[in-house]
């Protein structure tokens, strides 16, 4: 079984290596690795030169302008010929070396089984072995989705037919696409997700979801937006239960599952 793994980068020379070395460290091997490039000019695609022979012949990789994150993992699923798809952003890493090892069981073991989700962790970008939250997914149900609640989308793996059937991501929103694209796929299709409790990425904080209360209220809104689009109903009140459930993960210590 093939795995797709899709990776967009964008001026990301400073991290990009660690997302690549993570990949490489992998026990798992059966795997299509697609980065998908924005045109960067910092020595990315130098980097991208650089590793390419290190992947034997399984990474494939462009560099051109695009219209931002989402418009490039649009265009590596539409590249992706892997059985399962799943995205680790470049400025990621795997937490362990078996994470992809552990997705191929699942599916292997589940013929009938369409994803699969774990959990993340953030660490400060100054120090990389300092967690400074925990993101697990195991509350995740999927009404809780009408709260804004959805799970670890770095964990997410899907057979590519999910893809094929529920669409790929909005460019219409900006920061929350992954929400509305699991919206369709989970909600809308009822598609058989299990969750793995295991801590899948390690992420750093700085990025467009983890930016602030102003990034966060424009998360708010976009989450609406696409409830509403998709005829789910919700509103502000309810989608601010979900900030909380966020105050609690940060307060009370989160087991990590490694």
């Amino acid at each position: 079984m093939t795995i797709s793994i899709i990776t967009a980068t964008y001026n990301s020379a400073s991290t990009v290596r660690d997302t690549f070395e993570s990949i490489l460290s992998q026990t798992y091997h059966d795997i299509e690795y697609i980065v998908v490039d924005g045109a960067s000019t910092d020595g990315t695609v130098d980097i991208i030169r650089a590793y390419e022979p290190r992947f034997k012949g399984r990474m494939h990789w462009s560099s051109e302008s695009d219209r931002g994150l989402y418009d490039a993992m649009n265009k590596g699923i539409s590249m992706a010929t892997g059985d399962v798809i799943g995205i680790l952003n470049s400025d990621d890493f795997y937490t362990s070396n078996d994470v992809l090892q552990t997705v191929a069981d699942t599916f292997q073991h589940s013929p009938m089984l369409d994803a699969v989700y774990g959990d993340v962790h953030y660490v400060s970008p100054h120090d990389l072995n300092k967690c400074v939250r925990y993101y697990s997914s195991r509350v995740f149900r999927r009404g809780l989705m009408r709260l804004g609640f959805m799970p670890a989308h770095p964990s997410f793996y899907c057979r590519r037919q999910v893809y094929e059937q529920c669409g790929t991501f909005d460019l219409s929103f900006k920061v929350a696409a992954d929400f509305e694209n699991l919206l369709r796929i989970i909600y809308l299709n009822h598609t058989r997700t299990v969750y793995l409790p295991k801590d899948f990425v390690t992420m750093r904080t700085g990025g467009t979801s983890t930016s602030g209360w102003r990034s966060h209220y424009q998360i708010t809104m976009d989450h609406l937006r696409a409830l509403r689009k998709n005829h789910v109903y919700s509103n502000v009140l309810l989608l601010s239960l979900r900030y909380v459930y966020k105050v609690w993960e940060m307060l009370i210590p989160q087991k990590v599952n490694k």
